[in-house]
């Protein structure tokens, strides 16, 4: 079993997952465009074809979703995302720093990256595509 989470996007998210792939050393297998869909589908506006229907990001053993959303399909898809966060462990702290200071660029940091008392690195930003992220370093102790 996996649970995977699924982030949408308003048509950066083709953008958002070679960002993410180059960064996290990870593979995009799947890049469905709407364009491409189904002819008995449901109408889109043609300024959609080259949106994403389905993105997949494999990361290592782990994965990530994507798609693009029309407003018809996601009225509130303008709204900050909130309630969640992509969330990345490694137990290398300069690892966990160049992951944090590559995702965050362009973004707006929440907590700069530092030792905390859980952790010997943990930072939080919302990426230049909307994402929350923290990353964290698991320390020797678990």
């Amino acid at each position: 079993m996996k649970i995977v989470t699924s982030l949408s996007f308003q048509g950066q998210c083709r953008e958002a997952f070679e960002f993410y792939a180059k960064v996290l050393g990870g593979q995009i297998t799947a890049a469905y465009p709407f364009g491409e869909g189904p002819p008995d589908g449901p109408p889109m506006d043609p300024k959609y074809k080259d949106w994403l229907m389905h993105a997949w990001l494999d990361v290592g053993d782990q994965s990530i979703m994507g798609a693009d959303m029309p407003p018809e399909f996601a009225p509130n898809i303008d709204k900050p995302k909130n309630g969640f966060d992509v969330t990345f462990h490694t137990d290398d702290p300069a690892e966990a720093r160049r992951v944090f200071d590559a995702l965050s660029e362009g973004g707006q940091i929440g907590m700069p990256f530092a030792a905390t008392f859980w952790s010997p690195g943990y930072g939080s930003f919302t990426d230049k595509f909307g994402i929350p992220w923290m990353i964290n370093t698991t320390s020797k102790q678990g």
